[in-house]
């Protein structure tokens, strides 16, 4: 079992920035391929990055390449998204998740709880 554990979160302004943190416990941490989504209201959870075990190779959705950054410290057990220029579209609540394969669907074994990051213009 991995337990994830996200903050982080809250209201950021268009042209801002923010970090997500993920800290996760449980098994080993530096096992697991790492991802963020997020869910808008009224949609569907999308995909927006994903790291590999090493931290060597990291997918994105298109909408935010450029933009965010994902990142993990193995050695402190640590996922971050770094979120740059947000826009109102991208308000969500965010999640984080783990699970042994580095992929973009949400066919993650573990997930976090979510915080919600409205996005203000």
């Amino acid at each position: 079992q991995v337990q994830l554990v996200e903050s982080g979160g809250g209201l950021v302004q268009v042209g801002g920035s923010l970090r997500l943190s993920c800290v996760a416990s449980g098994h080993t941490f530096s096992s697991y391929a790492l991802g963020w989504f997020r869910q808008a209201p009224g949609k569907e959870r999308e995909f927006v990055a994903a790291i590999s075990v090493s931290g060597r190779s990291a997918y994105y959705v298109d909408s935010v390449k450029g933009r965010f950054t994902i990142s993990r410290d193995n050695d402190n057990s640590t996922m971050y998204l770094q979120m740059y220029s947000p826009k109102p579209e991208g308000t969500a609540v965010y999640y984080c998740a783990a699970d042994v394969l580095f992929r973009r669907n949400d066919h993650y074994a573990y997930w976090g709880q979510g915080p919600q990051v409205p996005v203000s213009s």
